[in-house]
């Protein structure tokens, strides 16, 4: 399978589809990680198709006892006290991967996954239903302990609906909806998710400062607004700047307001609070 592989995208919606087909996942609060099991070794990457496997070293280990040839779709997590602690994956994202070693050591990392993406009998199961897709995850992951555990899913829409109001307290962002008969398309927003914050995703197309310590970004808004942020919470430069460096900078460029900013071909996206964006006053509460 290519590398880095395009992953399948969720697009936000008010509330969960309804209706024959439709199959529901808790949606789980960390970074997005695609795992492939070679055949001497385990690699991880991020959604932008960044390696991060010396920061996920502990999910790295643990992926050995999968069957080479497996490559799979889920989320690298940290637990703490009973839930879900996304300052604390963010953290390790960030972090050296000296630093990245004892983090581990004190928080290990969960694995919950949703998909698969390539089979080691059956190769590629990508052009496959979820629902076919679905069996064989099973299967796979049939005798792995923890911390690699599939997913939740139910076709349920009541319990689904539960889900959404019972795990919050667990950290749990909401759920994901997914069509049974829908292949796996990388890049593919068929997939549809709600969540509890009042939060919208917007893409990042530039940024203020230096790439390696950005003040702000420039984001593309829902109704196709860009924007600057107000600055950046140190964590959240950071995190930002793991997608920055790399890409390099690009021509400077304006807001609609006249704001200049360096523009970036970096393509991630970071979520943003709903309520500050209708003045084109713009809080990141995360990075993607």
């Amino acid at each position: 399978m290519e590398r880095p592989v395009s992953v399948a995208l969720a697009q936000s919606v008010a509330r969960l589809p309804r209706g024959r087909g439709w199959w529901y996942e808790p949606k789980f609060d960390g970074h997005r990680t695609v795992l492939f099991r070679d055949d001497d070794t385990v690699r991880l990457q991020s959604r932008a198709g960044r390696d991060v496997t010396g920061v996920w070293m502990d999910l790295a280990v643990a992926g050995m006892v999968l069957p080479p040839g497996t490559v799979l779709d889920g989320e690298a997590v940290i637990w703490r006290e009973g839930r879900l602690d996304f300052h604390a994956v963010q953290s390790r994202a960030a972090s050296t991967l000296t630093r990245a070693r004892a983090l581990a050591a004190e928080l290990p990392a969960s694995y919950p996954v949703w998909d698969i993406l390539q089979h080691p009998v059956h190769g590629d199961v990508r052009p496959r239903p979820y629902v076919e897709r679905r069996a064989l995850l099973l299967d796979v992951l049939a005798d792995i302990p923890p911390p690699i555990q599939p997913v939740p899913a139910t076709d349920d829409y009541d319990t689904a609906l539960l889900w959404v109001e019972h795990l919050r307290e667990q950290g749990i962002e909401g759920v994901v909806a997914k069509p049974g008969r829908s292949a796996y398309r990388g890049g593919s927003r068929t997939w549809q998710k709600i969540r509890h914050s009042d939060t919208v995703d917007a893409a990042v197309v530039g940024y203020t400062g230096a790439s390696a310590r950005p003040r702000a970004l420039a984001v593309r808004l829902p109704d196709g607004r860009t924007a600057l942020s107000q600055r950046l919470t140190a964590p959240l430069s950071a995190a930002a700047a793991l997608h920055l460096i790399p890409a390099g900078p690009g021509p400077r460029s304006r807001t609609g307001a006249g704001d200049t900013f360096t523009s970036t071909t970096a393509q991630f996206e970071v979520e943003v609070l709903a309520g500050t964006t209708r003045h084109a006053v713009v809080t990141v509460t995360r990075v993607r």
